[in-house]
């Protein structure tokens, strides 16, 4: 938790209610979202019991599995899910673009990408689950399944690693979205009840955060956003439901017990259901930050190029080898550290937090020398206007260290002395190839300016890796060749 985090969370003690930690939102939120709200089986780690999905307010859809246990029922309801989720991507691909790269041939990109939301992260490590273990079944040989089922795991499983992409919004946990834009006078841990969470950031009229936050807590008005349930619920009533389904004699008796589970799991469902949508209207509220829009533009890239391959492509491996998993992993690195640069240009209560490290500082010019000139080592003169900045801040820059300025891109500060709380600062670029300045590309006493080391570039050198043929030794050699096996879908859990 950073400093400028646990006092937030002081002051939303103190207040009441929970306090903006962001100013800008830095996630987008789609305009056809689908909200996804699993539920599962008590001690099971991937046995769907219930769902509830739609891409609106008023569009739930209720599915259940009646018995968790019995695989054939949960591949039937893997259908029905496969039944929505896979046309609400489709619709997504009617409408592309032309891209033209500067290297490469030129490719269609979908004009917009679908989006899930979950309640929490649990319901993010439970689709990626339910994924892998329908992404290897086949439609034909022994127990066969639609073909649906095991491409409804394929995406399940990209989605999973796309949520695992930093700066990615293809699936996002509400909580998690929520805990980066609001600090809320409760623990982490118990932020991760959405319900709770909520109570904080936008409590009933005449109610404090913490008073809201504590009907929450009552599984019966607030039941747990999933994907575990209340055990109080399992043992009270699920059990019994079960129970009844489990032993009814004929199928109309079994019908009617089903009913009956899917009425008590859509009453679990519904608050949770509620929650999430108030949640994304508040999000929404929310103005995107400068970057948001480039990284969904990367999320819509990824989710064409994938629904592109994937008649040429086998399923997911479990594990990747070598080559691909170090790819990944420098890859996830890498959208890290830009994540983080691009969220502390666009938010000045994130670049806050580099400012009080001393990281970043910002301050008043008072006074400046537009038509400062320098010679360089060939002798040639270069522009170079020097300005002095009063700051309060910590400064914890060396002389000659090199800056960026926040406020114009493309321009630079280089640390010429300090004296007290007085920079003195050489600029270069954004002002045009001449001698003279152009007109504002100078700022001027009064202006208010942020220097930081971040450059918002972002660009790194790619790492050289062999290709995946050329795998040595020391790490297993060249992986072999897939081919479907029907062991591939026996997993110890599914």
């Amino acid at each position: 938790m950073s400093v400028l985090t646990a006092l937030a969370r002081i002051e939303a003690t103190r207040s009441g209610r929970a306090q903006p930690i962001a100013t800008v939102r830095h996630c987008h939120v789609a305009r056809r979202p689908l909200v996804v709200i699993p539920l599962r089986m008590a001690g099971e780690a991937a046995a769907p019991l219930a769902v509830m999905v739609g891409s609106g307010p008023e569009d739930a859809t209720v599915l259940i599995v009646p018995q968790p246990r019995d695989r054939q029922l949960r591949f039937h309801f893997t259908a029905e899910l496969a039944d929505i989720v896979l046309p609400y991507l489709s619709s997504f691909l009617a409408d592309t673009e032309t891209v033209t790269p500067k290297s490469g041939d030129a490719w269609e990109r979908c004009l917009d990408s679908p989006q899930l939301w979950v309640p929490n992260q649990g319901g993010t490590t439970f689709l990626k689950l339910m994924g892998r273990s329908v992404r290897f079944r086949r439609a034909d040989g022994p127990n066969p399944v639609p073909e649906s089922v095991p491409l409804l795991g394929r995406w399940l499983t990209w989605f999973g690693d796309r949520a695992e992409h930093p700066g990615s919004s293809a699936l996002l946990a509400m909580t998690s979205v929520l805990g980066g834009h609001w600090a809320t006078g409760q623990s982490g841990m118990e932020d991760g009840n959405l319900a709770a969470q909520l109570g904080w950031i936008d409590p009933p009229a005449g109610s404090t955060g913490a008073q809201a936050a504590a009907l929450a807590e009552d599984p019966i008005e607030s039941p747990p956003a999933g994907p575990a349930t209340d055990p109080g619920f399992d043992n009270e009533e699920l059990s019994p439901l079960l129970t009844a389904y489990d032993t009814a004699i004929d199928d109309d008796l079994r019908v009617l017990a089903g009913e009956r589970i899917r009425h008590a799991l859509e009453q679990q469902l519904a608050p949770t259901w509620r929650l999430m949508w108030r949640a994304i209207d508040l999000l929404r509220a929310m103005p995107a930050g400068a970057s948001v829009a480039a990284r969904w533009d990367g999320d819509r890239s990824q989710f064409s190029r994938f629904h592109r391959n994937i008649p040429e492509s086998h399923p997911q491996p479990r594990r990747d080898s070598p080559v691909p998993a170090v790819r990944r992993l420098l890859a996830r690195e890498q959208a890290q550290q830009a994540l983080d640069v691009q969220r502390a240009y666009d938010d000045p209560l994130v670049m806050a937090e580099y400012r009080l490290s001393g990281d970043a500082f910002r301050g008043l010019v008072v006074e400046c020398d537009p038509t400062r000139l320098i010679v360089n080592a060939s002798g040639k003169k270069l522009l170079r206007p020097e300005i002095r900045v009063h700051t309060t801040d910590p400064v914890a820059m060396a002389i000659g260290t090199e800056l960026h300025v926040v406020e114009s891109r493309g321009q630079k500060g280089r640390v010429l002395g300090i004296d007290g709380e007085i920079v003195t600062l050489e600029l270069s670029g954004g002002m045009g190839n001449g001698h003279t300045a152009k007109p504002g590309s100078v700022p001027s006493p009064g202006h208010r300016l942020t220097f930081t080391g971040l450059s918002p570039s972002g660009f790194q050198r790619p790492h050289e890796l062999p290709k995946p043929e050329d795998t040595p030794w020391t790490h297993g050699g060249p992986p072999p060749e897939w081919t479907p096996n029907p062991a591939d879908a026996q997993e110890e859990w599914s």
